[in-house]
């Protein structure tokens, strides 16, 4: 039975979707199968680089360490990195790409360029040992593959037919200089192009890849977007004064479809800042959570219950951050509970999705996720 929050969030959809809204659809029909789109969607990736980050373009976008990068300087950076793709590494049209490096803006900044170039962004597993990321190169058909110094050691000249370019972390200028260009001509990118690879079902057998078009790269990172607008809509109607700017931790690897599509992507959309970690550790998330103002956390179930739990939590200011969102596994019930009272003013949710879904599928949220922990 639908419950009080289910009838509240529906109807606010509904009025976002509506003819003359801000996200009204339309329809589509693909292989014969009618689909629901939203009707002013950029058609790729690249166009909606360009059009959210001129809209948010002096909005602080990545912070990374030392460094801090606007939408605009994001998006500018990106195109040089695609200008030297083509030009330097005679990237074409619908290459497969490899990325196999840790979270960083470099990471961030070398996705973009690869999509803005017309390649297939391919995410390599960056916890994979050197024979696991020699065959999902090969697996992808990569042609070049950009890897940060650590994984270009582990793939030790097993990368086939691939070239392998290294990149490094820190300053994006200096870390991404092998691959910065002149600014020339950029494809046009449509809707059917293929986008993205990335690698599933590895933990039940040799990972495979699951490909995405733009379309559905697109729609996919909208749709979150769209839900983020209607829960931020419901939440304002209950007295809530949302900050000027949403700001997310990053703590899980870009790599997976939860990092890339509803954290990494829907934050061009939202306009939201994120704050990159290289690697997980509570006690920094914690810090990092109080100096930035973190509004929203995502990762897997544990992540979020060793925030709760820590025994130094009280010595950090978390209350800016008003939903710990955790997907990937199911999180076990009792934590539901621990963590709403340890964090009285912030929301325990839960997602699940797939990775050939870019991550849409289902969510359990705030009052219901309560009611309903299992």
């Amino acid at each position: 039975m639908p419950s009080e929050l289910d009838a509240r969030l529906g109807a606010i959809i509904d009025a976002l979707t509506a003819p003359g809204a801000s996200a009204e659809t339309a329809r589509f029909e693909r292989g014969g199968v009618p689909c629901t789109v939203l009707k002013d969607a950029p058609a790729s990736l690249p166009a909606l680089f360009e059009r959210y980050c001129t809209q948010f373009g002096p909005a602080e976008f990545l912070v990374d360490g030392e460094v801090r990068l606007t939408f605009a300087q994001t998006l500018a950076l990106a195109r040089s990195v695609a200008g030297g793709l083509i030009a330097r590494h005679g990237v074409k049209k619908g290459d497969r790409i490899g990325i196999a490096a840790r979270n960083s803006a470099s990471w961030i900044i070398a996705y973009m360029g690869v999509a803005m170039a017309g390649g297939c962004a391919t995410l390599l597993n960056g916890w994979w040992t050197g024979e696991e990321l020699a065959e999902g190169i090969a697996l992808a058909e990569c042609t070049l593959v950009l890897a940060d110094a650590q994984r270009t050691a582990r793939i030790d000249g097993r990368a086939g037919n691939a070239r392998v370019i290294v990149f490094d972390h820190g300053a994006p200028e200096a870390g991404l200089a092998p691959l910065l260009g002149e600014t020339v001509p950029l494809p046009e990118v449509s809707a059917d192009d293929l986008a993205t690879i990335l690698f599933t079902s590895g933990s039940t057998g040799t990972a495979k890849g699951a490909v995405s078009d733009h379309r559905g790269k697109v729609h996919g990172t909208l749709s979150y977007a769209v839900q983020s607008l209607a829960m931020l809509t419901h939440l304002t109607g209950q007295g809530l004064v949302p900050p000027p700017q949403q700001c997310a931790l990053v703590g899980v690897p870009l790599f997976h479809v939860t990092g890339e599509v509803p954290l990494f992507l829907q934050s061009f959309v939202i306009g939201r800042k994120l704050v990159l970690m290289p690697r997980w550790d509570p006690l920094e998330a914690m810090r990092l959570m109080e100096a930035e103002k973190v509004t929203y956390f995502v990762g897997v179930p544990l992540m979020s219950h060793e925030i709760a739990m820590h025994p130094d939590r009280a010595r950090y200011d978390l209350s800016h951050c008003l939903f710990f969102a955790a997907g990937g596994a199911p999180r076990p019930v009792e934590h539901v509970g621990r963590i709403r009272a340890a964090l009285p003013h912030a929301w325990p949710i839960l997602g699940y999705g797939l990775t050939e879904t870019n991550a849409v599928g289902c969510g359990n949220f705030n009052e219901n996720y309560l009611a309903k922990p299992g």
